[in-house]
């Protein structure tokens, strides 16, 4: 496996996402959706005082980047996630190219590698639109007062930037691990819709179990810790333990589903 090739393949993996309207869409409403969400906040009395810094959302604009992040944690990421990695790989078998794909001076490895590139790529674009996005139209609507830590104490300005940053950074893990599954699932199955829709209901599912009286381990163990491990970060003092054991937890996935849908695919006869 040569480097070269892997970008070569990752260069056209990205230049038919760049192409596709799926990808396009996606990012657009990364971008636009907390600048919408923070102007619905001003024209409205009402608050979503059910989430966490929700309380705050009209004082400080830190608090409406965290609320961008919890609900996105919830129901976004996992989308975004399973996007481009649960169908970067079924699309071959849709289309049927993967004949043409293999006859390329491309070894399975090189081509793996590339796609998964690719997949991993816009997960953490994707991410990073919406972290940038949200923090963005926070200072810029609501303003850039010092925000009410979970504690109760109050981060001024810096710092409350410092840890919205880290509580955004914290997720990527846990997106990566995502990713991950959903290419997992994507050459598992060799279904598109299964590879983008699979991975968002196993999400979901283990986001409604946390939610019960279950086992503490078994909440550990989910890939969704993740997602929610930066609560730590907004406390007085910090906590990094979840945030640790959410990312050791994510890496875990990342490697075992990568390493089934490499073999998979390895073993696949494609004639």
């Amino acid at each position: 496996m040569t480097l070269e090739r892997v970008t070569a393949v990752a260069a056209v993996e990205c230049s038919k996402l760049s192409a596709q309207i799926k990808t396009r869409t996606a990012l657009l409403a990364c971008a636009a959706g907390p600048f919408l969400f923070a102007v619905a906040l001003r024209v409205q009395t009402s608050l979503p005082e059910d989430t966490l810094f929700g309380r705050s959302v009209k004082d400080s604009g830190f608090a409406l980047s965290l609320v961008v992040l919890g609900f996105a944690a919830l129901w976004v990421l996992p989308v975004l996630a399973s996007i481009v990695g649960g169908d970067v790989f079924s699309a071959e078998d849709r289309y049927g190219t993967w004949k043409t794909v293999l006859t390329r001076s491309c070894r399975r490895s090189e081509v793996f590698a590339g796609k998964l590139a690719a997949a991993l790529g816009f997960s953490l674009l994707s991410t990073l639109v919406l972290a940038v996005s949200s923090a963005a139209a926070g200072l810029m609507v609501i303003g850039s007062a010092p925000l009410v830590s979970l504690s109760g104490t109050l981060l001024a300005a810096p710092d409350a930037l410092m840890r919205v940053t880290f509580a955004w950074l914290s997720v990527l893990p846990a997106m990566l691990g995502m990713t991950a599954v959903a290419v997992l699932v994507s050459v598992a199955t060799r279904n598109s819709a299964a590879g983008v829709g699979l991975p968002v209901v196993i999400a979901l599912t283990m986001q409604l179990y946390a939610l019960v009286d279950g086992p503490e381990l078994v909440r550990r163990l989910l890939i969704t810790s993740g997602f929610t491990a930066w609560h730590g970060l907004l406390t007085e003092p910090a906590f990094h333990g979840p945030l640790a054991y959410g990312t050791a937890v994510s890496g875990v996935y990342a490697i075992v589903s990568l390493a089934i849908a490499y073999r998979l695919l390895r073993r696949r006869d494609i004639a």
